[in-house]
């Protein structure tokens, strides 16, 4: 599929749809019913690397719907996390951080702010076996079955620090767009 900027108006329209249809079968394959107001909130952290706080998902969605309540914002990311189209990540700050991208990858933590971004490297699913080749069978032998796993590295960002500890931005930052206007300040893989 050709980029968003060069693709045609009817494009867009049939990549919208198809993606539509998609979350309204894992919404309703999960028992929650499909609203505009959950896609326009599942849209919104898809829209970005950083994994925003409902407040913050709440601000960014009321630009485009300035009608949609904070409760019904909660509602919609529980709804698209219990379909597995959304991951609920609490860290260390208690505050509850929503990342709309569905394949596995790994993320970075700024410690001092809660902040969770994605990081910018291919995912392994070969990881735990390089790290010990026995560990998955050592945990089955007592009694623990390994699902997946979860890498996060932690830190601060030296703006954070030097900035007198300012919290990261009221709205999540775009995917695509580039340093110095709140996306990620991450180095891109070199694979």
């Amino acid at each position: 599929m050709a980029p968003e900027s060069t693709r045609s108006p009817h494009d867009r329209e049939l990549a919208d749809s198809a993606s539509s249809e998609e979350v309204r079968r894992a919404l309703e394959a999960a028992g929650c019913r499909y609203t505009k107001q959950r896609a326009a909130v599942l849209a919104c952290l898809r829209a970005t690397d950083r994994h925003p706080t409902v407040d913050e998902v709440y601000q960014t969605v009321r630009q485009r719907r300035p009608t949609i309540s904070l409760a019904t914002v909660y509602t919609a990311l529980e709804a698209l996390v219990e379909a597995r189209l959304a991951t609920k990540h609490v860290g260390e700050d208690i505050r509850a951080r929503y990342d709309g991208r569905g394949e596995n990858h790994y993320h970075v933590c700024d410690t001092s702010t809660g902040e969770l971004r994605d990081l910018p490297i291919p995912y392994d699913p070969e990881l735990l076996e390089k790290l010990d080749p026995r560990l998955v069978e050592r945990l089955a032998d007592a009694g623990f079955r390994v699902t997946g796993y979860r890498l996060e590295v932690l830190g601060r960002y030296e703006q954070h620090a030097s900035t007198s500890g300012s919290a990261s931005p009221d709205a999540p930052a775009s995917r695509n767009a580039s340093s110095g206007d709140g996306s990620s300040d991450l180095p891109a893989s070199t694979d």
